[in-house]
């Protein structure tokens, strides 16, 4: 009986590489990780191998020979319901796919800011969102490691942010109800400690103000992105004497809490209360209207921030860092209806 040894049936090492071309194996190392120190003769020698061999060479084992980690650290501030926020999981899951992708592992650090970051160990990190860790931050920014924000736009520091255009969706929302002949709108708030929630604001205040519409305080409730706190405002806001026809919410989970109670009061939406979210969760699809919303490109934000931070990673020189607005658009469903005249 013959027995094949046929080595592409086997893990082919680095030892094998050097082997079949006779070189070591730390020629074979500098030419896989391009460290321009070899001669021509033994590099076109190993570049042969690597090719007749089908080689490919372990991406963490790259990174360690040029001293840098394949370890990506995500770090979300920690909030109540966070494993059940449709903004979260879409980010891990926009990141996560392109860190498989790239043959990144990714590290998910919750954090509520109190404590300084570990950085041992750690190639670069992406912040969503800056919530009372703004030290961890310039920790992470001044140990010279890569590092990009999502979702917040930072103008004192030289460090990359994406983040999506929250001032003016939340405007085209509110010029959305006004265009169907709403004028007394309410607008239930995010947490507005947090820059997004703050930029949704301002952007619903733009509207009025550009429309030629008073703000009025009473139709402002704020919350801290929480369904329960929401339940609380859409009471309120049913309660009010002078009653409003519109409100522009600050996520579709909210806004469909607020959907809830009126439906709860015996209240009809649009009929009653025409609502704007702000998100695209597909949760709003399926009740008993389908939501209109501002959609946030969260997936497209999540993977230009790992296709950014690999680049930092990667680059053996320093690079210039980039601030980068996403668009929004309006989804329009059914949760809104045009106000007859003499209604306005």
């Amino acid at each position: 009986m013959v027995r094949s040894s046929n080595k592409s049936s086997q893990t082919i090492s680095i030892k094998d590489v050097a082997k079949r071309c006779g070189v070591s194996i730390t020629t074979v190392s500098r030419v896989i990780n391009k460290i321009p120190t070899v001669k021509d003769e033994n590099r076109r020698k190993v570049l042969k191998a690597v090719r007749e061999l089908d080689f490919h060479p372990s991406v963490l084992a790259q990174r360690l020979a040029t001293g840098h980690s394949n370890v990506v650290a995500l770090v979300i501030p920690r909030y109540e319901g966070i494993f059940y926020s449709f903004y979260a999981l879409e980010l891990i899951r926009g990141i996560g796919a392109l860190c498989e992708a790239f043959k990144l592992d990714l590290l998910l650090h919750l954090t509520s800011g109190g404590t300084p970051l570990n950085i041992k160990g750690v190639g670069g990190f992406i912040f969503a969102d800056i919530i009372g860790n703004r030290r961890q931050l310039e920790d992470a920014f001044n140990s010279k490691l890569p590092v990009v924000v999502i979702n917040n736009y930072i103008d004192d520091m030289d460090v990359n942010c994406i983040a999506v255009d929250n001032e003016g969706g939340a405007e085209k929302a509110v010029d959305y109800l006004i265009n169907l002949g709403h004028r007394k709108i309410a607008h239930i708030t995010g947490d507005l400690a947090t820059q997004a929630a703050s930029l949704r604001y301002n952007g619903y205040k733009d509207a009025l103000r550009k429309n030629g519409l008073p703000l009025n305080e009473e139709y402002v409730f704020q919350t801290d992105y929480s369904r329960g706190r929401a339940r609380e405002a859409a009471e309120k806001l049913m309660a009010l004497a002078e009653q409003v026809s519109a409100v522009f919410v600050a996520s579709d989970s909210m806004a469909l809490e607020v959907m809830a109670v009126v439906r709860e009061r015996g209240g009809k939406i649009p009929d009653d209360l025409s609502i704007v979210g702000f998100d695209d969760n597909p949760s709003g699809l399926y009740g008993p209207v389908a939501l209109t919303t501002i959609k946030q490109p969260l997936i497209q934000m999540a993977q230009e921030s790992i296709k950014e931070l690999n680049s930092l990673m990667s680059s053996r020189e320093p690079m210039p860092a980039k601030k980068i607005f996403l668009p929004t658009e309006l989804i329009i469903r059914e949760s809104c209806r045009p106000l007859p005249v003499q209604l306005q």
